[in-house]
């Protein structure tokens, strides 16, 4: 059974957005995320809150469904306090924590803090260092760390996370070197795909369907070298779990009930455990209606017994 999660957009005040982390609980969806950006995309210029307040306030109000990071990058991010969020963050869900982290692109959050855009193989490099110092700081006592990115003098870890021997990491990756990072550290895959998917004015007709097509088979291939990644590591190809976007393809899979159940339905074929889709906005990114999320959960999930 491939499970369900759903992302809830961090752009409303919490009096308002708190409802739909209460309603994401009920309806039965397995994980729920939040963009870890500083600004995003066109609503860079709009409201937006912070990714680690606005789990923690969802962690208070919400008891089984697990909560992520979609993703966490080294854009703005160091290890050392971030270690000291994440743990935290662990502790208040009581164990519910999955982290979500990516190499960072060149957007905004890469821009604002002044510092000299990366080529691709620096952001990877980058990436690769976050992830091992991170990984090591959620895990280890007294870390002393001396690379090309980021330093740690004496870092503190305890009480460490309340999932041993970490909080999962479920790693973004498409490229090579990044499979294989995932394959080393990660508890779960997240991907993409490989096509520009969504956008805000999205082709129709014949057009659209050969991108969704398209979008699709980059998927399954790498699904596929994924699996060569893990046979290259050692590891068993069902040792980590494997969570697609679904929103990064030409089509919202919140457009409609039948292309929700399109989505879900392919995502299964191709072997993934988990897909993601994203709460319907008004507007802009995501505009969709919430009658067809009601639908969706009302058929795909089970409620759950609040009290």
């Amino acid at each position: 059974m491939v499970r369900i999660g759903i992302v809830i957009l961090q752009d409303q005040p919490w009096r308002q957005s708190e409802r739909r982390w209460r309603r994401a609980e009920e309806w039965g969806f397995d994980h729920a995320w939040t963009y870890d950006h500083i600004g995003w995309r066109t609503l860079v210029d709009g409201p937006w809150f912070d990714a680690v307040p606005t789990l923690t306030a969802a962690a208070l109000v919400t008891s089984e469904m697990r909560l992520g990071t979609l993703v966490a990058s080294p854009n703005f991010r160091h290890p050392v306090p971030f270690a000291r969020e994440v743990t935290a963050l662990d502790d208040i869900s009581a164990g519910r924590l999955l982290l979500g982290v990516g190499a960072g692109g060149t957007g905004f959050d890469s821009a604002v803090l002044g510092e000299p855009e990366l080529t691709p193989k620096n952001r990877f490099d980058r990436y690769a260092e976050f992830v091992e110092l991170l990984d090591l700081l959620l895990r280890e006592d007294h870390v002393t760390w001396r690379g090309a990115h980021y330093a740690a003098v004496d870092a503190r870890n305890l009480p460490g996370c309340v999932q041993r021997p970490r909080v999962p990491l479920i790693m973004a990756a498409n490229g090579p070197r990044g499979l294989r990072l995932v394959a080393k550290h990660a508890q779960g895959w997240v991907t993409t795909g490989g096509v520009p998917g969504a956008s805000l004015s999205p082709p129709s007709g014949a057009e659209l369907r050969a991108q969704q097509e398209a979008w699709w088979a980059t998927v399954e291939e790498l699904s596929r070298r994924l699996d060569d990644a893990l046979d290259g590591a050692g590891r068993e190809r069902g040792s980590l779990d494997r969570y697609l976007t679904l929103d990064s393809a030409p089509v919202f899979s919140m457009s409609s009930v039948d292309a929700f159940a399109e989505a879900h339905g392919r995502a299964a074929e191709l072997g993934f455990t988990d897909v993601i889709t994203h709460w319907p906005r008004a507007d802009s990114w995501y505009a969709g209606d919430e009658a067809v999320l009601e639908e969706v959960a009302a058929r795909f999930l089970t409620p759950r017994v609040t009290s």
